[in-house]
């Protein structure tokens, strides 16, 4: 009997058709079934291998942190942080699900229900609603392209069905929130919360984890840098559809809709400057890693402290820019011509100061209207901003009408101003000087703040570690310190006297040195001359113990032999060192004579924190000693006098301290300015200067007047909560009507003067050294060059 059904009431040719056709039908549904299964078993065979993303491990930037967890550096193609899911807080989960697919914890990786839903509201409505699942969405941002064509969207099926065999569901949830791009160089929500709203994920509001929910359908541009209005009505829906699924309630609905949300400023004056720091470990990590360094998320710890970094910075952008406030003012950076049209000039302007970006507090601004009484400027928002009064003061000679076109401040004139107190506005400009600081803790060499100069993106070069620059007078206590091991003491009277070398003396040509401010103030004791940096008694006391000797000295400290010829004008640092020398220098005198390498980097870790090297301070023993202890405390003594009562003096009275050590530096023709000093727990150092030499200020300044304002102002911060430290005198001192003296050198044995009469030495017999030089006839003087020029 037939097992097809009969059609009593239709024509014996009818029913032959029909069943003609059921017969075709039934072929053709086997047939495109075979055809079907063919397929797929060809597409599955070529669908990649899933099961990797069990141990799921995503390009991860390196990524450089402070000793206290703070983030100062991120270098990669992607900003990614890798979170396990169970640290992602439920409110995002629960944002995420609500918006991209609800059925998430139900379907097997394709939502047959949601297709079908999809497909009725484009049938109703004509729109282009799609039905990717979560799972399916991982599937094609790991593995395949986002083209719209069939044979995507079947391999993009066929990995999800694959991926739900292989996978948890919570694995595909994690693997989604930390790939899924969301814009602004932003891979995972980790990384979105930290760039759009600078917080983790743990601490977003319903309101922010809504926001960031609602970008990955149009992350580049719908997101709240770009595109806030779009994005706000993103958020809104998704907070709506959080409501709706039971994820919160109406009134938690109401509340995260009416809650203001405050987007991260890239230009956030509280961001942690450390660029130089970053890039240098940037370069190490690359030097060992290759460019694996930049994907296998890498985490590199540092020696810095948040605070002092931060203090450090501000330091010496302050110290720089009250020096640049002294100086003529250059002139606008550009002139543009604006237009009449509000519109055309909004857009003009938006075009100026993007090719003028800010810098830091220093902000540009485009000059709408000039007097001498006031200046009218604009910014990107579009408001006018007035200056007047002592916010015109550095740009008072350009708002003269005899001032040169190239200065004049007129309508068009591209400018930089600063916010002050009470929303005040003040002109100012981009320095041309640079400077550096760092700060380091003399008992194992940890650097707590490197400033490698006044901005990164302005200047990539590390003055802390690159520029080799004359260190004028704060080198001289390396040569006192010399001094001392050869029987010079703190009461040893030396002639600040003239001094004359002739061409047969120097080897080369005729030197005259002299003070800095051009006196001459006859015998004194070696801590007063200290005190007041005179350069005749260092120069009388170089010559006394040898030049070549003194050389040999100071590479107990790390300087460099080569770059610190023996001759004379080493007295007065006419040398080449680096900042970070002169820190690591200084901190032999800070913690009893043991010499310490500066230490950067102290553990890198993996993107689990795994720690794969770590790096331990080295115990200060006597291997490790550089001059002995009882040299570094005399040296102490000479040195907290200078802060007391010499050219550091400012420094001891703001900070009203009595552990303080330190010495100015100027060089000639006040090139470079310097400051070194330290607290026994904290090493600091201060540079200015020019990087293609030149003097500083019409007048000249000093080490005094420029490196150590910003030493004083860094050391406020540093020593916040540091008990005063009491020093222990170590063996082999005495003290002698409140002088401490090596031992074998206390009064009556160690050498009493130095050319202290008339000019003239004691007897030959007393000095390490050959004799000083004459003084210069008048003829001599003329062919006088000075060697430091």
């Amino acid at each position: 009997m037939s097992s097809f059904p009969r059609f009593p009431r239709l024509s014996q040719r009818a029913r032959r058709l029909v069943r003609i056709g059921l017969l075709s039908g039934t072929a053709l549904a086997v047939v495109l079934l075979c055809a079907g299964g063919v397929a797929v078993a060809v597409i599955s065979a070529r669908l990649p291998d899933v099961s990797a993303l069990s141990d799921y491990r995503p390009k991860l930037p390196l990524r450089v942190y402070t000793a206290d967890g703070a983030l100062i550096g991120e270098f990669g193609e992607e900003r990614r942080q890798l979170v396990p899911i169970d640290q992602v807080p439920k409110v995002l989960k629960d944002a995420v699900l609500a918006v991209e697919d609800t059925r998430f914890y139900e379907h097997g990786g394709v939502d047959a229900k949601g297709i079908a839903r999809a497909m009725l509201s484009n049938l109703q409505h004509g729109t282009r609603q799609g039905a990717s699942t979560i799972t399916q969405q991982v599937a094609r941002n790991v593995y395949l392209s986002s083209e719209q064509t069939y044979s995507r969207k079947l391999y993009e099926a066929l990995l999800a069905l694959r991926l739900e065999r292989q996978l948890s569901k919570d694995q595909i949830l994690e693997i989604y929130l930390n790939q899924i791009y969301l814009g602004n160089r932003s891979y995972g929500f980790a990384a979105a919360s930290e760039a759009y709203f600078g917080k983790p994920l743990k601490n977003l509001s319903i309101a922010e984890a809504a926001m960031l929910a609602g970008l990955p359908k149009a992350p580049r541009t719908g997101n709240p840098v770009s595109n806030p209005r779009r994005a706000r009505t993103r958020q809104l829906h998704v907070i709506e559809r959080m409501r709706e699924t039971g994820a919160i309630t109406v009134a938690q609905a109401d509340e995260a809709k009416a809650e203001a949300l405050h987007l991260r400023d890239p230009a956030d004056p509280k961001q942690l400057h450390a660029e130089h720091v970053a890039e240098t470990v940037r370069q190490t990590m690359v030097a060992q890693y290759g460019e694996s360094a930049y994907t296998r998320g890498f985490k590199v710890y540092t020696s810095l402290i948040a605070t002092d970094q931060a203090a450090a910075y501000r330091a010496l952008r302050r110290g720089i820019m009250d020096y640049e406030q002294r100086q003529p003012y250059r002139g606008p950076e550009k002139f543009v011509s604006l237009p009449d049209d509000p519109a055309a000039l909004d857009e003009t302007v938006d075009d100026v100061l993007a090719d003028r970006p800010d810098n830091g507090d220093l902000m540009s601004a485009v000059v709408l209207s000039a007097t001498p009484r006031e200046v009218v400027a604009v910014r990107g928002d579009g408001d006018p901003i007035t200056i007047t009064g002592a916010g015109l003061q550095i740009a008072r000679v350009a708002l003269s009408d005899k001032a040169a076109p190239t200065v004049k401040l007129r309508r068009g004139a591209v400018i930089r101003i600063v916010k002050g107190a009470r929303d005040s506005w003040t002109i100012t400009q981009l320095p041309e000087v640079e400077g550096a600081f760092v700060a380091l803790d003399p008992r194992d060499g940890a650097v707590r703040a490197l400033v490698g100069g006044f901005d990164f993106e302005k200047n990539k070069f590390n003055h802390v570690t690159q520029a080799w620059r004359q260190p004028g007078s704060s080198f001289k206590p390396f040569i006192y310190s010399a001094a001392l091991e050869k029987g010079f003491t703190p009461a040893t009277v030396v002639d600040d006297a003239p001094l004359f070398f002739d061409a047969a003396t120097t080897g080369g040509q005729p030197w005259e040195p002299k003070n800095y401010d051009g006196t001459f103030e006859g015998p004194m004791s070696l801590r007063s001359a200290l005190m007041a940096s005179k350069n005749m008694v260092s120069v009388r006391v170089l010559q006394s113990i040898g030049a070549p000797y003194a050389q040999d000295w100071i590479t107990h400290f790390g300087f460099d032999r080569d770059k610190n010829p023996a001759v004379l004008p080493m007295a007065l640092g006419s040398g080449s060192v680096t900042p970070m020398q002169m820190a690591s220098a200084y901190a032999v005198f800070a913690n009893g004579g043991y010499r310490v390498a500066p230490r950067l980097i102290t553990r890198v870790t993996d993107h689990r924190d795994q720690v794969l090297t770590e790096y331990a301070a080295p115990a200060l023993d006597e291997s490790a000693r550089a001059i002995p202890a009882r040299n570094a405390f005399v040296m102490n003594t000479l040195l907290n006098s200078v802060m007391k009562g010499g050219t550091g003096t400012k420094a001891w009275q703001a900070l009203k301290r009595d552990d303080l050590y330190g010495k100015t530096g100027t060089t000639n023709d006040s090139l470079d300015t310097w400051f070194a000093g330290f607290q026994p727990s904290m090493v600091g150092v201060a540079w200015i200067g020019y990087d293609t030499p030149r003097r500083l200020g019409v007048r000249g300044e000093t080490g005094g007047s420029l490196s150590l304002p910003v030493w004083t102002d860094f050391m406020r911060t540093a020593l916040q909560g540091v008990p005063v430290a009491e020093p222990a005198a170590p063996d082999g001192v005495v003290q002698v009507d409140g002088t401490w003296y090596f031992d074998d050198y206390a009064p009556g044995r160690g050498i009493a003067s130095l050319g202290a009469e008339n000019g003239e030495m004691p007897p030959a017999e007393a000095l390490a050294g050959p004799p000083v030089g004459k003084m210069p006839t008048p003829e001599e003087r003329k062919s006088i060059l000075d060697m430091f020029r």
